[in-house]
């Protein structure tokens, strides 16, 4: 019987395959010499989504746990998912049947600290060093994230989770604690995993945890609280300034010795313009300032984008000096999930809302096109 692990591994294959009508017998005609040496191959997956045992050994709920338990998943929720924390032997087996040379997989927070900060748990811990120690074996190279959407329940309750700056405080502890148990053995992490979607789908739609958001934007019912106009800010300013703090923890203490690379990972959808006229080209300049210069104009510049503060005015806080200095370079590398691609339509009438939030802000609509034997067909408008 096939397992729920390799079943994941096959599906993201057919979806990338699969959704591109142009590739016309990719998998027949390349082969891994195709692609340089230093080219790696691998697959990703997040410690929610596939361990299970969500209260096993010592382990207590995220806000993932939270949120789906709420019902928002229709009755599904991760307590089993693959049952990876029992079966990750015979998961990494079958990764290395694929032929994967690396895998991307998350720590989870609660596991490995229960209450947030504080003591260690050992189960948890053991854990994850047999995992790393089984991968290693089978030249699988370990890439670690160490947020992927499942702040300890325990901090959200306490102080908000990411909508405080005790959160900075408290990731940057954890963080620590993953480059001091783990670091001799792993060169490439992940901070957070898709940033962007993780302050918009928790703090603005409530389609992710936490679930927070207010009406009329959350594209659920809004009954978790929250504030769509200002919180997705807020939290992305924390997400940033806990990166960046994360990366220079690495730098001084453990650069030297370990050697390894420190980045964060954002969702990105390519942006072309829905047509010529130069307010949809701008548009679509300004599409991508909301979506990927958000995080990493602050990244690469030490601040927010021109037109997100020009847009969301004292909605969106400021970094004082300090700060963008620190920001500014805070990165090895910059991760990218990336699925499809959007037009762009230039929608001034947004900015006119009384209230808004970031999609109101970007003042765009996004097009889902699918083109068909040289036909457009519409398929969404966001």
């Amino acid at each position: 019987m096939m397992s729920n692990f390799l079943v994941i591994l096959l599906l993201i294959i057919i979806m990338v395959i699969g959704y591109n009508h142009n590739a016309y017998g990719v998998v027949d005609d390349y082969v891994r010499h195709d692609f340089p040496p230093h080219f790696v191959f691998g697959a990703g997956t997040s410690a929610y989504q596939v361990e299970g045992a969500v209260l096993e050994d010592g382990r207590t709920y995220s806000i993932w746990d939270t949120f789906a338990h709420a019902g928002n998943y229709n009755g599904a929720n991760g307590d089993v998912a693959c049952d990876g924390y029992h079966k990750y032997k015979e998961d990494i087996e079958l990764m290395a049947d694929t032929g994967l040379e690396a895998y991307r997989f998350s720590i989870s927070w609660s596991r490995l600290i229960p209450n947030g900060r504080g003591p260690l748990n050992l189960k948890g811990l053991q854990y994850y060093n047999d995992f790393i120690d089984k991968l290693i074996s089978h030249g699988i190279q370990p890439h670690i994230t160490l947020h992927h959407d499942d702040l300890p329940q325990i901090l959200e309750d306490e102080y908000g989770g990411w909508l405080s700056r005790k959160a900075v405080k408290d990731f940057v502890a954890y963080a620590d604690v993953c480059f001091r148990e783990f670091g001799d053995r792993v060169l490439h992490w992940t901070t957070i995993n898709e940033a962007n979607v993780f302050a918009l789908g928790g703090y603005d739609l409530g389609f992710s945890p936490p679930g927070r958001c207010s009406y009329p934007f959350g594209g659920i019912n809004c009954t978790n609280g929250g504030d769509s106009t200002s919180e997705p800010y807020i939290v992305a300013h924390h997400l940033l300034l806990a990166h960046a703090s994360t990366v220079r923890l690495y730098r001084k203490k453990y650069k030297a010795t370990q050697h390894g690379f420190v980045g964060i990972n954002v969702f990105a959808y390519w942006y072309e313009p829905y047509s010529n006229k130069i307010e949809d080209v701008k548009a679509t300049q300004r599409a991508h300032d909301f979506y990927l210069g958000w995080f990493l104009n602050p990244l690469v510049n030490g601040d927010y984008p021109e037109t997100m503060k020009k847009n969301a005015g004292s909605r969106i806080p400021k970094f004082t000096k300090h700060e963008s200095e620190r920001i500014k370079g805070s990165f090895d590398f910059f991760g990218i999930n990336h699925y499809n691609t959007l037009y762009v339509k230039d929608n001034p009438s947004s900015l006119e809302m009384e209230i808004r939030d970031w999609n109101a802000d970007m003042a765009a609509t996004l097009i889902c096109m699918y083109w068909f034997n040289d036909t457009s067909i519409q398929l969404c408008s966001l």
